[in-house]
Order: structure tokens, then sequence, then C-alpha cells
């Protein structure tokens, strides 16, 4: 097979994130599709599947997280996910040593805790999170079991390092800004230092299946695990289960057999992603979606991702909500045909957020004044014109 340029990688990325078509999907389906939403803004989860289902209505991911058909949890890169429910214990036991070493660590250690305290108090803390409890709630009986000088401490690691599941608490994007915790559903007990062997191969799967083709650098990068245990995954793998592939300068790549491989030329429609698109942050080599002069601009020093403007599968600008509709700032000059079709997607996003929150991402505004002048700035109103 001929090396896959980066065209092709971004195109094949696209057609698996939904991003080429809106497809007509219910949100469970939806979301095995994308595998893995960024959700540690509550609105993200809605806007990045706005961008991709057809027909997107917010209640319906509303009662997915309800039914918990959909979960939110601390997983990849140690940082809130929403993922099918059927997802989160295999990715919980490929991301058993990250969350060992990034929530069992010196912090914990401060407050007089080893990573055997964990494991003792791990199944009480679970027994007692059976039923929604708030964050107070969970503080407060850590602090009757450990003593008020050891509850922060503990609390800080085991609310990640714990299988716990976010539980809904209301408008406007289901989840609020004081978390409430529930266990999640009862399995074999999560232990070790290394990720499961099993466990990781699904990870590994199910990223390939959504944003493959991929190099062991990105498979790493994804969940925040260390390569070998990824290249030791992806041996035993080797039995007709991965395809392997080449760039054109004979980087390996990896993928799953048959998956979509759209063409470079394919058309891509304009986008408005959220903050912390999932396409954004899935790679070690973010050149297939943000082209290299670009990342510094919407990877903000603290980690923060600005909602982008994608043009032909790639960043072309950020976007945030003003008074009126969608400000919209393109790094370079865009064509009078690609204004039009933002427009109306901005038209549709106004749409989505009057209902819920027009000023979605408001604390994040301070960033605005940090950027150098954008090549255009338009302001997409709600009547669909820029």
């Amino acid at each position: 097979m001929r090396p896959l340029t980066p065209g092709d990688l971004n195109r094949a990325t696209l057609a698996r994130q939904l991003l080429l078509n809106r497809e007509a999907l219910t949100i469970p389906d939806a979301v095995r599709r994308i595998v893995a939403l960024q959700a540690q803004y509550p609105a993200s989860p809605y806007i990045a599947l706005w961008n991709r289902v057809a027909g997107f209505r917010p209640t319906d991911l509303d009662d997915a997280f309800t039914a918990r058909t959909v979960v939110k949890a601390t997983l990849m890169r140690i940082t809130l996910h929403a993922v099918h429910a059927d997802d989160h214990r295999p990715f919980r036991g490929a991301l058993q040593q990250t969350l060992y070493g990034s929530r069992l660590g010196p912090r914990f250690a401060v407050a007089g805790l080893t990573p055997a305290d964990a494991d003792d108090i791990v199944p009480e803390l679970l027994e007692f999170a059976r039923r929604q409890r708030t964050a107070a709630e969970m503080e407060a009986w850590l602090e009757e079991r450990l003593g008020a000088e050891r509850k922060a401490g503990a609390w800080w690691g085991l609310r990640a390092y714990a299988p716990l599941l976010h539980a809904p608490t209301g408008a406007p994007w289901s989840f609020g800004t004081r978390a409430s915790f529930v266990a999640a559903p009862p399995g074999p007990r999560l232990s070790g230092r290394t990720p499961e062997p099993e466990a990781l191969r699904t990870l590994i799967l199910r990223y390939l299946s959504a944003f493959g083709p991929a190099t062991v650098s990105d498979i790493a990068q994804f969940g925040l695990v260390q390569r070998a245990p990824v290249r030791e995954a992806l041996r035993t793998l080797d039995d007709g289960r991965l395809e392997h592939l080449r760039t054109p300068d004979g980087t390996p790549l990896h993928d799953i057999p048959d998956a979509p491989r759209p063409p470079a030329d394919t058309p891509a429609p304009p986008r408005l992603l959220p903050m912390w698109d999932s396409i954004l942050l899935a790679y070690a080599d973010r050149s297939r979606v943000i082209p290299p002069e670009y990342r510094k601009l919407v990877t903000r020093t603290n980690g923060d991702v600005l909602p982008t403007l994608l043009v032909d599968g790639r960043v072309a600008g950020v976007w945030r909500p003003v008074e009126g509709g969608i400000e919209a700032s393109a790094f370079r000059p865009l064509p009078p045909a690609v204004w039009e079709a933002l427009a109306a997607e901005a038209d549709s996003l106004t749409a989505l957020l009057t209902d819920r929150d027009p000023g979605v991402y408001g604390r994040y505004a301070h960033w605005w004044a940090k950027l150098p002048p954008a090549a255009e700035v338009r302001l997409l109103a709600r009547d669909g014109h820029g």
C-alpha cells in the first residue's frame, strides 16, 4: 500500500470522528463511534456531538448521562471524559498505572497515606458511593475515617484513582461546578501498578477505530500510557487485528483493517469545535489537524485549548459567543464561501446555546486579549449572515 500523506491522515480522522458528515445516530452509538469526548467543561461534549450528530438534541445527551449509558469520569490524560458505559472499565484497567502514579504519589503521601492505604479505603469508599454523593459528603466520610488533617490529600488522590463516575447535577449541561459522584458498576477489582494487558489491548483497538492510523507515540499520548506496554500490546495484537502502514518518510503507523481512509481531497465542511475537542489532543503529532504555526495560538500556556474554526479539516481560527452571535477570528483570510458555511454553522450553534447557556466559555474570555491580531474577524449573527 502507498504511504499515507498528512492529508490522508487528516481525512481518516475526520471520517472516523463524524466530521465529514453528520450522521443520524443515537447518543450512545455516537459516543461509542467517537470513543471519548473531553468533558472537563460540561458544555464541551454537547458541542462536540452537535458537530457530529444529525438532528442533535441536547436532551438526548442529558438522558444518556442520567441513564448512565454514557458516563463521565477521570480517564485519558487524567482528565474528565465522556465515554460509552461499556468502555469505562477497560479504559480504567488500561490506565491504572497512569492513575496510580499521578494520584497516589507525593501529595497523597503528604497526607500520611500510602498506596496500601488506598487499597484498603477504596472498597469502603465505593460502598458509600453506591448512591449519589456530593463531594462534601465524600470528604466528610473520609474525615470520619482518616481525620481532618488527612481528608484533603486523601480525597485529592481517591476521587480520580477510585473507579468513581461523575453524577449529573442539573442544568444547563447536566454537570455543574459542584461535583457529585457515584461508584462505577461493580466488576473485577482494579489493582496493580501496570496496565491490565487485555484492557490495554481494548483501549488501543478502540483508539485506532476512532483516531487511526496512528503511531506508538500517538497511542501513548492519547491515554498518557508508557510506550513500552503499548509496543508490547501491539505485538500481541499482530494476529490479524492490526494493519501496518507508513508515512512517506517511513514512520510506522498502526490501524485496524478496513477502517475508513477517504482520499485526501475528500471535501471537509467547516465546523465550530468546542474547547478541548478530542481531535486536537489525541495525537503526539497534532499537525494532522493543527498547523504547527497555530498550535500555540489555540493551546494556551496552562493547557486550555480554545474553541476552534475547522476549515478544510484543519484549525484556521478560534470562536467565542458574544452578544448578537458568534465571533469568529480567522488566522488567515478565508474565502467568502467558507464564511457563508461558518455563518450557517454559527446560526445552528447559537440556537443551541440560547436554550442552554448563551455565554458558554465566558470564563476563558481573557485568552482573546492575549491573541495576536487575527487576519479576519467576523460576527456571525443569529440570522446566519456574517
